[in-house]
């Protein structure tokens, strides 16, 4: 008995090709395996570079008479992040000598007096997961955690975001404040000039995808 075969058939004009039931799992087991790739790949652990140039720091600090603006330097990082379970691995480190806010004195006095920033040269932010679906493209609003470093001590902290995905780039959006008089760093008022006691940061944080692969070295274990 011969292997069976399409075969073709006309009706009212029209040429149709029967398909036979073996030719139909075939096409159906290979759409199956396809569609179980591309899922696959989309959850595979993806390493995250930083890129310093494309990522700004920035701080609001509101006083009696004005609002004070600077900014910081990060340091080039890499982070793991696996979409199936919302790890995320590594560190975002801020230069915190870095700091500044156009004003020569006022900055002198922000790393002597508040950050103490020849004792404590860095800012740190180890990210541990994602609270909330990411999309493999687009924007989508989640929640970050991890331990935010700063003062040499470091504290739990969870902090809304916006990430956007795409197969070769990612950014990330946050917004957060920190009360570091609470923290226990120094206010700097004075007499004639009153400011916060907490400070708002914006972070841009932006840079490459860099592999998708169950072995990436800063991938979550």
């Amino acid at each position: 008995m011969g292997r069976p075969e399409s075969r073709l058939g006309i009706a009212d004009g029209v040429i149709a090709m029967t398909t036979t039931r073996p030719q139909i799992n075939r096409a159906l087991t290979v759409l199956v395996l396809l569609m179980g790739a591309t899922a696959s790949a989309q959850c595979q652990p993806t390493a995250l570079q930083l890129d310093p140039s494309k990522t700004a720091v920035k701080f609001t600090l509101d006083a009696a008479l004005h609002t004070v603006h600077g900014t910081f330097h990060v340091k080039p990082c890499a982070l793991g992040f696996d979409p199936a379970s919302g790890l995320l691995s590594g560190e975002i480190l801020v230069d915190a000598k870095s700091g500044e806010t156009g004003n020569g004195m006022r900055d002198r006095k922000m790393h002597q007096d508040v950050l103490e920033s020849d004792r404590y040269p860095e800012i740190s932010f180890r990210p541990d997961r994602v609270e909330g679906a990411v999309a493999s493209s687009g924007k989508s609003p989640v929640k970050v955690h991890g331990m935010f470093g700063i003062h040499g001590v470091d504290r739990e902290i969870t902090v809304p975001a916006e990430v956007e995905m795409s197969s070769e780039s990612w950014t990330a959006t946050v917004h957060f404040t920190v009360p570091y008089a609470k923290w226990g760093m120094k206010n700097p008022s004075t007499f004639f000039l009153r400011v916060s006691d907490s400070v708002e940061i914006d972070l841009v944080a932006a840079g490459s995808v860099i592999q998708h692969s169950a072995a990436t070295p800063n991938a979550p274990q």
